[in-house]
């Protein structure tokens, strides 16, 4: 019986790599919770990042990430099948190194793939022959058969696709939902070449159930961002439609709720009072970067991105309706925003629109706080200096009550809702939060 041309070229393949060590750069929330998947596999795994804080406690059995136990990563250290380092130097010991690193915007939302490139100037001196290389970063087409392989092939003296392998397979973290794990989201990976393919799924094949080959990391990238962009859209119209429901009196929340007992042809999403998170509100403008490069428009993505960075302006506009009601401007006005985290039950507050509501509300004058049962105090970062060090305030009567507005933006399941239409004097919900609540009083809108 004559074996298909792909099941031979794995079969070969197999036979000549066993994938022993591994080691994953970028202890984030990508990299660290892949690094445990492939040790828990079997597979032994070096973590690399050039945060020391970041390499120190994980050493020590500490998780940065809310999610991820403590006592997971005690457990695969004390088996010797994961450590953290700092040294690149680790990678002359792996058969493959799959790359986590962050790829932000930059201030006139170009692509910033100097992490990436960064990386692997640190690899390739130290990549021997045979290796496979992984990208898992989000970007745009052409980055890792290109931009990433020149890089490589330049420091280390050899070839993609002759000497080492690469690929690319787009990271599908869903952080905050527990039915979501490494080892159970479907795969994507693009070779660069067959043989590259090939070792790529073979890779995968050990930490992941269903791994999808796909004929490019070209498609793979470019499917990556297709995910993403499909939800900004979506996001986009049901925020929009928001908005013209409310005028019309009509509440969004029970339109779709209607429209979702359709068993075809429409799939729910919900509007909030932004985007948030390292992936929806900046990947699809690596697309449309890099379409310009073609000549082409990205018409749709552009527009979504201009509805979801609105929306934070629209909550403060129906903070100041819900002020005005009690005869009081928004200067001086003590506010509380309920929810930090750019979405319900995590810890990350990257790119939230929390920030950005609260930022408006000072630079108007008002008396701005925030709880988060997740994050306790705001840690330093680029874009939001002026609020570190700044405390979740306490969750009680005493203190929720004295806020003129409370501020839904993250409805994390830990809050009792009930407590804040106990408590509150006005809500402003941008999550439909209170739908259910016995009110007791307090003046509720929906943003």
């Amino acid at each position: 019986m004559e074996i298909p041309e792909a099941e031979s070229r794995m079969r070969v393949a197999e036979g000549a790599c066993r994938f022993r060590e591994v080691a994953v750069v970028g202890m984030g929330y990508v990299g660290l919770p892949l690094a445990l998947r492939f040790a828990e596999s079997g597979v032994r795994v070096t973590g690399i990042d050039i945060d020391k804080d970041k390499v120190d406690g994980l050493n020590s059995g500490h998780s940065h990430i809310g999610h991820i136990a403590p006592e997971r990563i005690d457990g695969l250290r004390e088996k010797g099948m994961f450590g953290v380092t700092g040294d690149f130097g680790r990678v002359a010991d792996a058969d493959a190194v799959i790359v986590c690193v962050p790829t932000p915007l930059g201030r006139n939302r170009d692509p910033d793939i100097s992490y990436v490139l960064d990386t692997g100037r640190s690899i390739a001196p130290h990549l021997r022959e045979g290796c496979l290389v992984v990208l898992e970063s989000t970007t745009f087409p052409g980055t890792t058969d290109e931009l990433l392989r020149e890089v490589l092939e330049d420091g280390s003296r050899m070839r993609a696709g002759r000497d080492f392998n690469l690929a690319y397979s787009p990271e599908r973290e869903d952080p905050g939902n527990p039915s979501s794990c490494v080892g159970k989201v479907p795969k994507l990976v693009g070779g660069y070449s067959d043989a590259c393919l090939d070792k790529a799924v073979l890779l995968y094949r050990k930490a992941v159930a269903d791994v999808i080959p796909v004929s490019s990391c070209r498609v793979a990238e470019a499917a990556k961002l297709l995910e993403n962009i499909f939800r900004s859209v979506n996001i986009a119209l049901v925020n929009e439609l928001k908005m013209v429901y409310d005028a019309m009196g009509i509440d969004i929340w029970e339109v779709i709720d209607a429209a979702g007992t359709k068993p075809f042809g429409f799939m729910t999403f919900y509007p909030g009072p932004g985007l948030g998170g390292h992936c929806i509100p900046i990947d699809p403008f690596y697309l449309t970067w890099k379409a310009h490069e073609f000549g082409s428009s990205t018409r749709f993505i552009e527009l979504a991105g201009e509805i979801n960075t609105a929306m934070p302006t629209h909550v403060v506009r129906k903070v100041a309706e819900a002020l005005n009601e009690k005869r009081r401007p928004i200067m001086e006005s003590s506010i509380l925003v309920l929810g930090l985290a750019y979405k319900p039950n995590v810890d990350d507050e990257r790119e939230s629109p929390s920030y950005r509501i609260m930022e408006l509300l000072r630079s108007q004058g008002a008396r701005v706080s925030y709880h988060d049962p997740y994050i306790p105090m705001i840690r330093m970062t680029r874009e939001h200096a002026l609020w570190a060090g700044e405390k979740s305030v306490d969750w009680n009567e005493v203190v929720i009550s004295a806020f003129d507005v409370v501020v839904i933006a993250t409805a994390h399941d830990s809050v009792d809702y009930q407590e804040l239409a106990d408590w509150a004097q006005c809500v402003v919900d941008t999550r439909n939060a209170m739908a259910n609540m016995a009110l007791n009083g307090c003046r509720v809108l929906k943003a």
